[in-house]
């Protein structure tokens, strides 16, 4: 695996591959890996002649007061795990190769509509700063296809909507959510949590499974999602949101049937997401 650092030497590198005919696919990351990203990895792997992965700690997608200096940078574990997975390419870029005249004068994507409410609501601007980056990505890369968690469902459809939306030649592959046994969803950010926080995080999961099957059963809604927010308040999380939405992120009308919980809760200072999708009943 070859790490670059530097744009031309990416561009002359995938060049090559492109001249071979090879089909590229982009992994970004900003990190820290897991279980969950090398899913990504293995899924590009599994499609693509060359595999591109990215790390960037991308400040545009930061509000204040957010972890991005506590942020792990773990390069070379990452480096030593997407080697045994199977990447070919590694992209580390750093704050002024990518944004050379600042944060601040830094032209941005903005994706309407789809970052509203959910984590939108709760980090203003952090949807702007996720599809700059990731379009940016697109330009420097030129993938063919570029494999993305689903876990993070918003920002997902936000990057779908973003191809969609330029026209770009990319296809977006969702990659399922890897969990630990006791089912939370593996995130780099799970390393903040204590001993003791750790033994509550899996409740989340356990609360959206009960919300499942007693939507599935035909529970009424917002009743089922009180109930919901009173476990995981009463777990010890301080819950963010809670919500059902249809599959595409619109809202639930009557005949709604692919649907997705969502949620995002702090636990101490560690803030965690999840969903998990259902099939309302007729």
């Amino acid at each position: 695996m070859r790490t670059l650092r530097d744009i031309p030497a990416l561009r002359e590198t995938l060049g090559d591959a492109r001249r071979r005919g090879d089909r590229v696919a982009l992994v970004p990351t900003m990190g820290n890996l897991h279980e969950g990203h090398l899913a990504l990895v293995a899924a590009a792997r599994q499609r693509a002649e060359v595999v591109v992965a990215t790390i960037f700690v991308n400040p545009l997608q930061f509000g204040p007061g957010e972890d991005l200096d506590a942020y792990p940078r773990t390069l070379a574990e990452d480096q030593a795990r997407l080697e045994a997975a199977g990447c070919d390419l590694l992209f580390t870029p750093d704050t002024d190769t990518l944004y050379p005249r600042g944060l601040e004068a830094q032209t941005r994507i903005v994706v309407p509509e789809m970052t509203e409410g959910l984590c939108g609501a709760s980090r203003p601007g952090h949807f702007d700063g996720v599809s700059t980056v990731v379009g940016m990505l697109f330009n420097l890369v030129q993938p063919d296809l570029a494999c993305f968690g689903e876990k993070d469902y918003q920002q997902l459809a936000v990057i779908r909507r973003l191809v969609a939306d330029l026209h770009l030649p990319i296809e977006i592959l969702g990659v399922p959510i890897v969990r630990a046994e006791d089912g939370l969803a593996l995130s780099s950010r799970n390393g903040y949590l204590s001993a003791e926080q750790r033994r509550i995080a899996p409740r989340l999961y356990v609360t959206l499974c009960k919300l499942r099957d007693t939507l599935e059963s035909g529970g009424e809604t917002s009743a089922s999602l009180e109930h919901g927010w009173a476990d995981l308040k009463q777990a010890g999380f301080d819950p963010d949101y809670l919500e059902l939405r249809a599959a595409d992120l619109g809202p639930v009308i009557p005949s709604t049937r692919e649907a997705i919980l969502l949620a995002a809760a702090r636990l101490g200072p560690t803030r965690l997401i999840d969903n998990l999708t259902l099939t309302l009943p007729r």
